[in-house]
């Protein structure tokens, strides 16, 4: 897969997914699943999306005991999704299990993320509310590496860390940036972010896009902004 825009679909429920998405006659856009709606639809949203044609980025972001990560991907693996994650914070043990549970009897399976450190952590909040202090920066890229090292295909991390990513474990470790905002437009709780434009030049390979996108006047036209931003600049 090259490289793309996910939406993120934030809603709350099948119907208002299904006529958000019913807007595109066009491109069928990658879209994301996250806890809130996966919770309130079930799998069920997942198989109807993946029939009309959507990619799917699954973000459930499992963080559990090695074996239970690893039986929850094994029945997540049977969805038919494009891109699944867990928080590198598990450990490796734990991304391997999950590598393992994921992997179908004929070897296929979706591509697999780690959760670096979400876009809405600080260095202040990660040292106050994680004790953990070490740079931000040098976390991210350690929690990196160690994701590549269990087997891994990419990390989510901020758009402003995927260039060192790729630096630190190669281009073909997949960096998927949510925190994109237009130049023009509100951060919202998000403190680590960029423009769809600045993503396209420091080298992700896909951005998660959820309110510029959803709750714009015109959701198909702000798509195709950031595609033409994003993808074909």
């Amino acid at each position: 897969m090259g490289k793309d825009v996910i939406i993120a679909c934030d809603f709350a429920s099948r119907e208002e997914t299904l006529t958000f998405l019913d807007q595109f006659t066009g491109r069928k856009p990658f879209v994301k699943i996250g806890m809130e709606l996966y919770y309130a639809a079930g799998p069920e949203i997942v198989r109807e999306l993946k029939a009309r044609g959507h990619k799917i980025f699954l973000d459930l972001k499992l963080h559990d005991i090695p074996n239970t990560v690893k039986k929850a991907m094994a029945v997540l693996s049977r969805l038919d999704v494009d891109l699944v994650n867990l928080h590198a914070a598990g450990t490796k043990a734990m991304m391997e299990a999950a590598l393992e549970g994921l992997t179908r009897p004929d070897g296929t399976r979706p591509l697999l993320i780690a959760v670096t450190q979400l876009t809405s952590t600080s260095q202040e909040r990660m040292e106050a509310d994680l004790l953990i202090e070490k740079p931000l920066d040098q976390v991210v890229m350690h929690y990196a590496k160690m994701a590549q090292e269990s087997g891994l295909d990419g990390v989510v991390c901020s758009p402003l860390e995927a260039q060192k990513v790729h630096e630190v474990c190669g281009q073909s470790f997949l960096t998927v940036t949510p925190g994109v905002r237009f130049a023009d437009g509100e951060v919202g709780d998000q403190v680590r972010v960029m423009t769809p434009a600045e993503a396209n030049r420091i080298g992700s390979d896909y951005i998660v896009v959820g309110r510029p996108i959803t709750k714009a006047a015109d959701p198909v036209a702000a798509y195709a902004r950031c595609i033409r931003e994003f993808v074909e600049t």
